[in-house]
């Protein structure tokens, strides 16, 4: 696939995304400050890797993306959840996302916290409202709470808590959960969607555990190498707060090879699923992304 083409069809789904959420908790309620928190988390940017790949993936299985939409926004629900909840003084004590106050630097932890409990319930409650047929809805909704539940998300979120990442197979295992899964729950969301064949499923699941890997071993280079304007955080946190990544374990020129092999591996575990390139292109854009 042509790089203007990639481009276009990424921003196509991006914008959609991006209207799709600033329609969410914009109503005149009496708890209008859980909205205002959600909202400011929700609203704050980013790629948006997650909904695109749900996108892409219902188009490849025969579904009009567009109505994948509440798939593909509900992973991101979950994502923004799993940001707020991240930053908080109990975790990682930040005070600086994407370039802003985290969420409780501006609401209060109180309020950060109730926010990242809802967004996780309304995101089972976008894809359980949704259009689709009741199959679709039941399977999207097993991957996105098997993706950010306690053999997920969480699970590598409380790995990553105490000691157990020092040495590269626990990293893997740890970032397999914490950053992977989440990433193979929106292909899955995407093939759910569209009621795509088994293989596909199978298909977008390696694609997305290997992807999920490499983009976690660029964003460890990032937070040695990057540009803390660029990427709206501070850099050395992780090194700040004892934590050892693989920048640590393989040290940058390694972790550079291993981002792209894993990349090669995503690319073909595709098969010939991927009849334009768009997951291609996708996967090696996030090889040398900056931020």
């Amino acid at each position: 696939m042509e790089q203007q083409d990639f481009l276009k069809r990424y921003e196509t789904y991006r914008r959609a995304v991006e209207e799709y959420l600033s329609g969410l908790f914009a109503g005149d309620v009496p708890y209008q400050k859980l909205y205002e928190s959600m909202r400011y988390s929700l609203l704050s940017g980013g790629k948006r890797i997650r909904p695109v790949l749900a996108l892409e993936f219902a188009a490849l299985g025969g579904l009009a993306w567009r109505e994948a939409l509440p798939f593909a926004c509900a992973v991101e629900l979950m994502h923004t959840s799993s940001l707020i909840h991240d930053d908080l003084p109990c975790m990682d004590d930040d005070e600086l996302r994407r370039g802003k106050p985290t969420n409780h630097v501006v609401f209060g932890v109180t309020m950060a916290t109730l926010a990242g409990d809802a967004l996780q319930q309304e995101a089972m409650r976008l894809i359980l409202e949704s259009s689709l047929p009741a199959e679709a809805r039941a399977r999207g909704a097993l991957y996105l709470a098997r993706g950010a539940g306690a053999d997920g998300m969480v699970g590598g979120q409380v790995l990553d808590l105490g000691d157990f990442g020092r040495d590269e197979p626990s990293l893997t295992t740890l970032h397999g959960l914490k950053t992977g899964e989440m990433i193979a729950a929106a292909a899955g969301l995407g093939c759910a969607a569209a009621g795509a064949p088994e293989e596909m499923h199978a298909a977008a699941r390696r694609y997305a555990l290997n992807l999920g890997l490499a983009f976690q071993i660029r964003d460890d280079m990032l937070d040695v190498i990057g540009d803390e304007a660029t990427l709206g955080k501070p850099i050395c946190s992780d090194r700040e707060q004892g934590k050892v990544t693989f920048a640590d374990v393989l040290g940058l020129e390694e972790c550079e090879k291993e981002v792209r092999r894993l990349t090669e591996k995503a690319v073909a575990a595709l098969g010939g699923w991927d009849r334009d390139g768009f997951l291609t292109a996708l996967a090696w854009s996030l090889v040398s992304r900056k931020s």
